[in-house]
């Protein structure tokens, strides 16, 4: 069940990409962010307070807590820089670059998560890497 909701939130982020690029090309791409995160903030809460989830928020431990934190920082930079790229960029190229953040993603998971890397994933991701390059030439 579990690749369904990442086909889902591939199919989104592309969504977010075309739709971005329209929405920013007139305005201050700060600005853009902030709007986009502004909607993101009252679906969310909707969907989290419709569904009763927000029992034991206040239980919440202090190291979670921290994580998730430092999670939206980096979200929150991560969406300034990517709708300042698509504004002054091309999407058919930024889109590529932006996510070259899945080699990223499994550097980091083997050196902070000690997951393991695999032959296949090195390939995969070298692949990726390549496929990248390309695309920004």
């Amino acid at each position: 069940m579990w690749w369904m909701y990442a086909l889902l939130a591939a199919f989104f982020a592309a969504l977010t990409t075309i739709l971005g690029k329209i929405g920013v090309q007139q305005i201050n791409s700060n600005l853009a962010t902030a709007l986009r995160t502004a909607v993101v903030l009252v679906l969310v809460w909707g969907i989290v307070l419709s569904r009763g989830e927000q029992v034991g928020l206040t239980s919440i431990p202090a190291k979670t807590l921290l994580f998730l934190l430092f999670s939206g920082l980096a979200t929150g930079l991560s969406w300034i820089f990517y709708f300042k790229a698509l504004q002054i960029g091309q999407a058919s190229q930024v889109a590529p670059i932006d996510k070259s953040s899945l080699v990223m993603t499994l550097i980091l998971a083997v050196i902070f998560l000690g997951e393991p890397l695999q032959t296949k994933t090195i390939i995969g991701a070298s692949l990726i890497v390549a496929g990248t390059v390309m695309l920004m030439l």
